[in-house]
């Protein structure tokens, strides 16, 4: 605790004193320091609690005498800023030691002109913030925290719905959003005059994997048939799993000619595709027929037979093969 206060040219004496005392019902410390010699010659009693000077004394002491050699340093620092830009204050944050303990301080510092021949002062004001800072931190953690926890309940939550509408093994989506979509399209086609494209997908020979690799190798050469339509599709897309070995994609705002350049590429994706397996490779193929709305149907389940027919053309002629559906003019041109 300070003892006494030495009078220092800061204006009436009494008046000094009453603003230091002031600022200890805030818990501010309040130190006054001659400018030229860095001597403090005024500090109220919050600033021996505040800066742990309660055993020492504080009235004729420089930053040395008080602390330890690097926190005297950044002190000193400090006070040379505000006096280099005297006409104004210097806001200031300090971290210092103190009983084994870091404590954050925001500090105020501010020249007093020299008056009565006495020379100029350096005023500072002191809050300790370490507690406040504790707060802010722990209100940071938890709110990141609440942000883990919210994202973890979005991607539950959108893991579940993904459940509800997409195949496990593949990725893909069900038939029933699959068919939701496909009428969605028709309709919007209808209305705009537009053409899409519905393919038809089979695995190869997917009966003799099962045999030679069983029902887990089975999955391995779905889940990458799977990857390789996602990656070959847009997000307006709507590849699908109907059950077993068979597999459709609708092809939104897309004709004839880009599907069947699309679905090539898939094609020959999948040939030079190989699953591994228990230290083993199975090699896969698939075929697919392709056919659009409404060049090759003109309405929803004729497209669906449409492309089912080529698919089954691209069969018949051993696989690993794109088969593009009739074109509907062709047919009624033959039929005259």
């Amino acid at each position: 605790m300070v003892d006494s206060i030495a009078p220092v040219a800061l204006g009436d004496l009494a008046l000094t004193d009453a603003f230091l005392k002031a600022l200890d019902q805030f818990g501010l410390a309040a130190l006054v320091k001659d400018a030229a010699s860095g001597r403090y010659e005024q500090a109220n009693e919050s600033a021996s609690k505040l800066l742990g000077l309660t055993h020492r004394p504080v009235i004729g002491a420089v930053d040395a005498e008080l602390f330890d050699a690097a926190q005297a340093m950044a002190l000193r620092a400090a006070d040379q800023q505000t006096l280099a830009v005297p006409a104004r204050g210097v806001r200031a944050e300090h971290k210092l030691e103190l009983a084994g303990e870091r404590h954050e301080f925001v500090t105020w510092r501010q020249v007093v002109p020299e008056s009565d021949d006495t020379g100029a002062k350096l005023v500072s004001i002191w809050q300790d913030v370490t507690e406040q800072r504790r707060k802010d931190l722990q209100l940071q953690h938890a709110l990141a925290q609440l942000e883990q926890q919210q994202q973890a309940n979005e991607s539950l939550r959108r893991e579940v719905q993904d459940n509800q509408v997409r195949d496990t093994v593949s990725g893909l989506y069900h038939r029933a959003h699959f068919e939701e979509q496909l009428r969605r399209e028709a309709d919007l086609s209808s209305r705009e005059q537009r053409e899409f494209a519905l393919v038809a997908v089979a695995i190869d020979g997917l009966d003799e994997i099962r045999h030679k690799y069983g029902v887990d190798g089975c999955e391995r050469v779905v889940e990458a048939l799977g990857r390789l339509l996602r990656a070959n599709t847009r997000a307006m897309d709507s590849p699908c799993r109907l059950g077993g070995d068979r597999f459709v994609v609708l092809f939104s705002g897309v004709g004839l000619a880009i599907a069947h350049a699309r679905m090539e590429q898939l094609r020959r994706q999948c040939s030079q595709h190989i699953v591994p397996f228990n230290g083993q490779q199975i090699p896969f193929t698939v075929c697919m027929g392709v056919a659009s709305f409404p060049h090759t149907a003109g309405g929803v389940e004729e497209l669906m037979r449409s492309a089912d027919r080529a698919l089954a053309g691209a069969r018949e002629k051993g696989g690993n093969r794109v088969a593009l559906a009739s074109i509907q003019f062709v047919q009624e041109l033959e039929s005259h």
